[in-house]
């Protein structure tokens, strides 16, 4: 339990650090910390007010999440691939196969368990 609570926290922290960066850097975009925290603190307060199982909802937010999934591997092994983006340091032929490989099988597995999860 603890090894748990210590891994979602510095998964928290990480998700937080990285989200804040990318508004700071990317879309110069300051909002202050306290209203990140409460924006995305209300969501889960929400549910669990509305009476929903509170490991129901954290197994349903973690498929929810696997939706990004092949939205992230898709374009990053495609651009890593690719000697315009990335010149003389693009991904070799076969870690582009092994890489086309490994991403058909994390998507197939998260089909499969999209399946499980609302088919029955």
């Amino acid at each position: 339990a603890v090894g748990l609570l210590a891994s979602g926290l510095a998964s928290t922290s990480v998700g937080a650090y990285a989200g804040s960066e990318i508004m700071r850097g990317l879309l110069r975009v300051q909002i202050p910390m306290i209203v990140r925290r409460v924006v995305t603190i209300i969501p889960a307060l929400a549910v669990l007010a509305i009476g929903v199982d509170p490991t129901q909802a954290l197994i349903l937010s973690q498929v929810v999440l696997s939706f990004g999934i092949p939205f992230a591997l898709v374009p990053l092994v495609a651009l890593t691939a690719q000697k315009r983006t990335l010149g003389s340091h693009r991904n070799r032929w076969w870690t582009t196969a092994v890489g086309v490989a490994s991403s058909a099988f994390l998507i197939a597995l998260n089909a499969v368990l999209l399946w499980l999860t609302f088919a029955g």
